[in-house]
């Protein structure tokens, strides 16, 4: 009984000491790193994120709206003063202005249309990078 191996006889590790050299493994530091990693990335992301959008406000939206406005006015209001020209110098049966203002009006809402389309598509490409 009194031979007691030296395995009794040394205390044993608290708990505390236990569960700091385990959290100190290769495999759990591995993925602590890639936890503050991915923390790291997502913080970084949604600030870029934020950067993209900052540019967006209600100035650029009136900016918009009048780039589409003039893109339809100016071709109609070519295609009338061009009607009107021609038909002063070349009079004929029917009004080269009125064809000349709805052509210049189709012209400029298909303009106003690619205008549209094309900061639609970068919206819905920004969302899609985000």
């Amino acid at each position: 009984m009194n031979n007691k191996s030296e395995e009794d006889i040394t205390p044993e590790k608290s708990n505390s000491e236990s569960l700091n050299s385990e959290s100190l493994t290769p495999e759990k530091n591995t993925s602590n790193n890639q936890k503050f990693s991915q923390q790291v990335d997502d913080m970084a992301t949604r600030k870029l994120k934020a950067q993209r959008h900052i540019n967006k406000t209600v100035w650029t939206g009136f900016g918009m709206m009048g780039l589409i406005g003039w893109s339809v006015v100016i071709p109609t209001v070519l295609g009338a003063a061009l009607g009107i020209w021609l038909d002063e110098h070349y009079p004929g049966e029917h009004s080269k202005t009125l064809m000349l203002l709805i052509i210049g009006l189709c012209l400029g809402c298909f303009n106003a249309w690619h205008w549209v389309d094309k900061e639609d598509k970068e919206i819905h490409r920004d969302d899609e990078l985000d």
